[in-house]
């Protein structure tokens, strides 16, 4: 999961990156889904990469305008089919 916070002023500036050039997102990273706060300070966003490596080239095509969080997250039937293998 990744956590997009935006500076004041920045959330234009995106737009308009967005808009030029797309997600900008390296062979290897795909976009699943995404939620905007109401007040468009946040974006929240499921991404998917084949390594960390990867998810950061793409950070970098934007961390100039934007501060990122990121989490790993499996889906829940992911994780407790681990735990329970785990056992």
């Amino acid at each position: 999961m990744v956590i997009e916070t935006f500076s004041e002023g920045r959330l234009a500036l995106v737009g308009e990156r967005f808009r030029a050039n797309g997600r900008m997102m390296p062979p290897g990273v795909s976009y699943v889904a995404s939620w905007m706060a109401e007040d468009g300070t946040r974006c929240f966003q499921i991404m998917e990469a084949g390594t960390r490596e990867l998810l950061d080239a793409w950070i970098r095509n934007w961390d100039d305008l934007v501060d990122f969080e990121v989490t790993e997250v499996l889906t829940s039937t992911d994780y407790w089919a681990r735990d329970q293998a785990r056992g």
